[in-house]
């Protein structure tokens, strides 16, 4: 596996979600996201079920899965879209660099 491409690959952003915003259901077919909340508090939404985000907290959705954010109040996380490593095999040389 070359790191250095998945490296590139991951997409990073930081969000501020405020409670008038609606950001709806969606997915992302080939990469996992990890919401890591860095300020405010707030919820990771799943079709069926919330997760609580406060200070701290994570919320990891799979690819595929159709997912939201909602607060109250506000929320600050920091987003990470990693792709999809399906196929790819990690050696423990990859590990060690």
């Amino acid at each position: 596996m070359d790191l250095e491409v998945l490296k590139d690959g991951i997409v990073k952003n930081v969000y501020h979600i405020d409670s008038s915003k609606k950001v709806p259901l969606h997915k992302h077919s080939k990469s996992d996201e990890i919401f890591y909340c860095i300020a405010g508090s707030g919820f990771g939404v799943l079709e069926n079920t919330e997760v609580e985000l406060t200070v701290g907290k994570a919320f990891i959705v799979p690819a595929g899965i159709m997912h939201s954010l909602r607060t109250d109040n506000d929320l600050y996380v920091a987003s990470f879209l990693i792709p999809g490593l399906g196929e790819i095999s990690i050696t423990s040389r990859d590990c060690a660099q």
